[in-house]
């Protein structure tokens, strides 16, 4: 992945001298096109392209750290009851009724 990134940055920087040493480019326009054909597009690549990567590392830096705490990931669901049946807590208040 990395020699495609190479490989367009130095395309881009040859298309940002052309601009530069033409008779009607200017400096300006060589950094424009350097930076909006080359750093942008290629560092939203790279972002997408390395996101497996990161979730690996994140994945193995969790499971890393369970077991040097010795416990098992906690319930924080907020849907358990708190005296621990594991049923959804009901409404706390009765409904009012009319009566007819």
């Amino acid at each position: 992945m990395y020699i495609v990134a190479i490989a367009w940055l130095y395309v881009t920087v040859l298309m940002a001298a052309a601009e530069a040493s033409a008779s009607n480019g200017t400096l300006l326009g060589a950094i424009i096109t350097f930076c909006l054909y080359g750093v942008l597009p290629l560092g939203i690549l790279v972002y997408i392209m390395g996101t497996p990567a990161r979730r690996r590392a994140i994945k193995m830096r969790e499971s890393a750290d369970l077991p040097a705490a010795g416990m098992a990931p906690a319930d924080t669901g907020s849907g358990s009851a708190p005296d621990g049946h594991g049923k959804p807590a009901g409404d706390l208040v009765a409904p009012m009724r009319k009566e007819a």
